[in-house]
């Protein structure tokens, strides 16, 4: 299969993302610089339809009587205490969580983490957009200096 189809492929998955895009492209000869645009592009274009989808299931699922009670009770009593004691750096730690390429931390759990804390979407998508461009950077810099010190050998 040709290699820009699998880094696209790779690249809109949840989990994978671009910390797995970038690498399969680089590492399938595909040069840097559009392997990290179209990543990094493509991650950001997730970002609504993530916030769609969760916005339109939730609303689904609340009409279950069993999963409204859950959700609010969870909600308004546990995690609404910790939003309103760190709200201040709720953006601040949404962009490390998501710039910092581990795995499991990327736009989509970072749009998870915002849709679930209820912040401001419009701050939440440049603050995960920016995330995922400084996870680009990271990613694409380790993964250059990986290769280049695996041809030392």
């Amino acid at each position: 299969m040709n290699a820009w189809i699998l880094t696209i492929i790779g690249t809109v998955l949840p989990v994978l993302e671009l910390r797995w895009g970038i690498p399969y492209a680089i590492l399938n000869n595909i040069h840097p610089v559009p392997a990290f645009f179209i990543c990094v592009l493509l991650n950001i274009l997730i970002i609504p339809i993530i916030f769609f989808f969760l916005d339109y299931l939730n609303h689904f699922l609340l009409k279950i009587p069993l999963w409204n009670r859950f959700f609010n009770y969870y909600l308004n009593k546990k995690v609404g205490k910790v939003v309103r004691k760190y709200k201040e750096l709720s953006f601040f730690v949404l962009f490390l969580f998501v710039a910092i390429p581990f795995p499991g931390t990327g736009a989509y759990t970072g749009v998870l983490l915002s849709w679930f804390f209820k912040l401001n979407k419009k701050k939440s998508f440049i603050t995960i957009a920016l995330g995922v461009l400084v996870a680009g950077i990271i990613v694409t810099i380790l993964t250059l200096l990986g290769r280049s010190l695996f041809s030392l050998f």
